[in-house]
């Protein structure tokens, strides 16, 4: 599952983006909407998939060198990091994280998984911080907590999606510790070891939007509206999750209308 994807019950953030960021963000979204593609959509084979998004890295070598990109994508993005004067690792670590997603389907443990989420998940929130002109080692982190949360929400919701296209994020220590195996994911059988499980992950996933919950009272104005209404959201989808007694093979959580009213009220500066 993408970077882009796990912000997908978010769609506030156009709204409140300020007019001024929305062209960089826009690039940044952009970039990673594209290698997604490579790396899930269409008929290339795994080697063509890792070759162009290798292609990406390179793009990304001639801006780091001063060099005019060779693509319109890059063109633009060249353009904004230039303005925003944004580091290039990021850029790479979502680049890694789709490379990735072509030949790796399973993780071993929650560390793995973690490693994962370093480079598919928070690169996004590191990037916006630096527009933002936030970008301090303490926002970061908490910044990453965040984004790693989000990330882990969204494989949560989409255990079958995943199954379907061959991925299980679920750590493969996890699922033996509790008894669950593949095959009952793929029956999308729910039943007590099931449900252990996945208020499990759910605790896990909540504790770290926790951990960086703090980021949206430091950050102030729309931006931090923006911000606690991402994490508000997040901690919605997992209420949900429990609500649907975490089998997400029948009733997959969505943000529906009414949440987002109370997502609002929740986000008055903590």
């Amino acid at each position: 599952m993408s970077s882009v994807e796990h912000y997908e019950n978010f769609p506030v953030a156009s709204i409140l983006m300020p007019r001024r960021l929305r062209k960089p963000v826009a690039a940044i979204y952009h970039f990673a909407r594209a290698a997604d593609d490579i790396a899930d959509e269409g008929d290339l084979s795994d080697g063509e998939r890792l070759q162009r998004l290798d292609d990406f890295h390179h793009e990304l070598a001639h801006i780091a060198n001063g060099e005019t990109p060779l693509s319109p994508l890059f063109l633009r993005l060249k353009a904004e990091i230039e303005a925003h004067q944004l580091p290039l690792q990021p850029f790479h670590d979502l680049l890694d994280a789709f490379s990735q997603d072509v030949v790796k389907k399973r993780y071993a443990d929650y560390g793995d998984l973690l490693d994962y989420c370093r480079r598919s998940a928070n690169p996004v929130g590191r990037l916006l911080l630096h527009l933002y002109d936030k970008a301090s080692e303490v926002n970061l982190r908490y910044s990453d907590a965040i984004c790693t949360a989000l990330q882990l929400i969204n494989f949560w919701q989409d255990v079958a999606k995943d199954w379907t296209i061959g991925r299980v994020y679920l750590p493969q220590e996890d699922l033996a510790r509790f008894g669950v195996s593949e095959t009952q994911i793929a029956a999308a059988r729910t039943d007590d070891n099931w449900r252990a499980l996945m208020q499990f992950e759910v605790d896990r996933a909540r504790a770290l939007m926790l951990e960086g919950k703090p980021l949206g009272s430091i950050l102030s104005g729309r931006i931090g509206l923006e911000m606690r209404m991402i994490i508000q959201g997040g901690l919605r989808i997992l209420d949900k999750l429990e609500a649907a007694d975490h089998d997400m093979f029948r009733r997959r959580p969505v943000l529906q209308p009414f949440d987002w009213v109370i997502m609002l009220a929740k986000s008055a500066p903590f």
